[in-house]
């Protein structure tokens, strides 16, 4: 990767227009499922998504395979895609944007009051 793509960002652009086209290719429960999958995903990325790109890319392959072997989405990912999602983003317990921002907050609110009651 160059670095005026890193800092840009087009180096991503093209990788997830990329996945785009190989999911226009999938029947539409695939691609339905699909959606989905990146709805749940996001939440766990960084703010440049480079580290959910991977785990997003097997994903996709895993519903491009079970599509050419006639499987449904029910019998590859099962009922619930949120617990699917969260599995692959580091189980349950996995940090999210929202769960770094709160303890951004936290430690700069301490950090503040420290000064105003020391």
């Amino acid at each position: 990767m160059k670095f005026w793509e890193a800092m840009t960002g087009s180096d991503l652009t093209r990788e997830w227009k990329a996945f785009e086209v190989r999911a226009e290719a999938l029947p539409a429960d695939h691609r339905a499922a699909w959606e989905q999958i990146k709805g749940h995903l996001l939440p766990y990325s960084d703010f440049t998504g480079r580290s959910l790109l991977p785990i997003l890319d097997s994903a996709l392959v895993l519903l491009e395979e079970s599509a050419a072997d006639g499987q449904s989405v029910d019998e590859v990912l099962g009922d619930d895609i949120e617990g699917f999602c969260a599995a692959l983003a580091g189980g349950e317990g996995a940090r999210s944007h929202r769960d770094r921002w709160r303890e951004q907050l936290n430690r700069n609110v301490a950090r503040k009051l420290g000064r105003l009651g020391g």
